[in-house]
């Protein structure tokens, strides 16, 4: 007799590479329409997780070999105790910081080469851009956006940083188009950086059907190689932070490494082919 009832597809993390910290859930200086976070219609959100549960995290994750560690949210930058932990993170591996860019000038930029100069691991920026033209990317995002992330890109480069354009493909363009075109707005804006610092992430259209889970590279998808720590908890990615769905324990003495795949997040990751999240060095062929 075949049976009738659903089962969602599991896996299992295979080591903890990735660690995602949400700086905050809630509070951004902008709301985006490509942004899969569901902001209250007031901006004066203070749910910054404590920088004490962030320090017993890495406590019980000694034993992990963490590689990166993510600093994200909504707006990481904008929580009141940013420099403190960013340079606590520092200690332990390579911080990437997951941001518009909005608060990044030339003396932030300065102040934070400073920051890493005191660490023998590397500051990464990924900041999120949605198209190559002014106009088309402020639509998604924020009226200038655009100039805020060309500002930033062009203050980290002068700084020897060497960011990742994060673009989230609200457009859905063909990968070499977005390659090509960005490449044209780095030379035009004298922004020395190449391919291998855009990052391509599908948009989730959580208004559409995904359809079905592909579940031939398990290898790439974040939950596979990392976790997500919240104020309020463990979860699997960015994506699920705060959805039971995603909860994999309270803290990292005894949290679960195995998740189910049946959310449309979970489609559109399995569509991906790549990490969304974390940070991803291949590209697809030009």
């Amino acid at each position: 007799m075949v049976s009738s009832i659903y089962q969602s597809k599991i896996v299992k993390m295979s080591e903890l590479n990735n660690l995602f910290i949400e700086m905050t859930a809630k509070c951004c200086n902008y709301r985006c329409k490509h942004c899969y976070i569901d902001f209250p219609m007031y901006k004066k959100e203070t749910d910054f997780i404590s920088i004490d549960v962030i320090k017993q995290a890495l406590e019980d994750t000694i034993d992990e070999n963490i590689q990166c560690i993510y600093l994200t949210g909504a707006e990481p930058m904008t929580h009141p105790d940013f420099n403190a932990i960013l340079r606590m993170c520092l200690k332990r591996c390579n911080v990437c910081i997951c941001t518009n860019g909005s608060f990044i000038n030339e003396k932030k930029a300065r102040f934070l080469k400073k920051v890493e100069n005191e660490s023998e691991n590397i500051i990464t920026f990924k900041i999120g851009m949605n198209h190559y033209e002014e106009i088309k990317n402020d639509d998604v995002r924020y009226r200038g956006a655009y100039r805020h992330a060309i500002f930033a890109l062009k203050h980290l480069v002068k700084y020897d940083f060497y960011p990742i354009v994060s673009v989230a493909n609200y457009y859905k363009l063909s990968d070499k188009e977005i390659y090509d075109e960005f490449q044209g707005v780095f030379r035009h804006n004298d922004i020395e950086l190449s391919i291998p610092n855009i990052q391509i992430s599908p948009w989730h259209d959580r208004s559409q059907d995904s359809g079905e889970i592909f579940i031939d590279k398990m290898g790439d998808w974040d939950c596979s190689i990392g976790r997500m720590l919240t104020k309020s908890g463990v979860y699997t990615c960015p994506f699920l932070s705060n959805d039971y769905r995603g909860r994999c324990g309270s803290n990292f003495v005894d949290y679960s490494k195995k998740c189910a795949l049946e959310t449309s997040f979970c489609v559109t990751c399995s569509k991906s082919q790549r990490p969304v999240f974390a940070i991803n060095y291949t590209n697809s062929e030009q």
